[in-house]
């Protein structure tokens, strides 16, 4: 029994080593808060100006984008959605912004203030937002985001 349990632990300690060195192997240094905002503003500028080919390396392939309508956005479907022309973000605002690093991870979260067309529909959209943002070996990746509306005026 205890060389079973010898042998468990030691498998344990290699799958816990297997998976920070690949961890490790994904990041490519800590971040900055300037890093992660110059990189949410080149973002934003790549969204509103249709630069497909800017999102592609911005974006990390790994992305999971979290609507507000709780609808959720792979990469691809992400840039689809945009290149469709279903989605037109036309002005993205922030404010309110904190940025918390954490390695080579941002998070920045906000309020957001975006003028989009859905599908032909203008909307002006009031978001509270987490953007996560990874630097990897070939830059930093925007890499998540959240968002929930919030409550109308009163």
């Amino acid at each position: 029994m205890k060389r079973l349990s010898g042998l468990l632990l030691g498998f344990g300690i290699l799958g816990l080593a297997a998976v920070n060195a690949a961890s490790a192997g994904d990041c490519g240094g800590p971040v900055t808060a300037d890093e992660a905002l110059a990189s949410e503003d080149a973002r934003y500028a790549a969204q509103t100006g249709d630069d497909f080919a800017a999102m592609q390396k911005l974006i990390g392939d790994d992305l999971v984008y979290i609507h507000s309508s709780a609808v959720v956005d792979s990469k691809a479907s992400y840039i689809d959605s945009m290149k469709s022309g279903a989605v037109k973000y036309r002005v993205m605002r922030r404010s309110d912004v904190t940025v918390r690093t954490f390695g080579c991870i941002a998070i920045i979260s906000g309020l957001g203030n975006f003028d989009v067309t859905v599908k032909g529909q203008d909307l002006a959209v009031e978001i509270r937002f987490h953007s996560i943002w990874a630097k990897r070996d070939n830059g930093l990746q925007f890499v998540s985001w959240e968002a929930t509306r919030t409550p109308a005026k009163q």
